[in-house]
């Protein structure tokens, strides 16, 4: 594992906004995006009766409402112990196989980092 401090500033940025929105929001997962410009989008798990979003497939979502062509990096804070297939497939859909996915605790500690492959 490894502190989110050891991460650049613009990573730590993406993790700081998925785990504040998980805790403002008190749902199960936070997530957070950055697209092309440097923009970023942070979103809480959704689940209505009717819709049902993971954090990271909602924040993609809002980047792609808000025009995002690309993204550099997504971040989730979960006590999951990997980023799901559907998460990795969000994001690579809109980044790329090879946009690096952060997986943190709900503490912030960097658990892992995967590509969206």
């Amino acid at each position: 594992m490894t502190d989110s401090t050891d991460l650049g500033p613009e990573d730590r940025k993406i993790v700081t906004l998925a785990r504040s929105v998980r805790a403002r929001n008190g749902v199960p997962e936070g997530a957070a995006v950055r697209d092309e410009t440097g923009r970023t989008y942070a979103a809480g798990t959704v689940a209505l009766d009717s819709l049902k979003l993971s954090a990271l497939q909602t924040a993609v979502a809002m980047a792609v409402a808000g025009g995002a062509t690309s993204l550099e990096a997504a971040a989730i804070v979960s006590s999951a112990e990997a980023p799901s297939a559907d998460d990795r497939a969000a994001v690579r859909d809109l980044g790329g196989p090879d946009t690096p996915v952060l997986l943190a605790g709900p503490d912030g500690t960097l658990r892992t980092t995967v590509t969206a492959g």
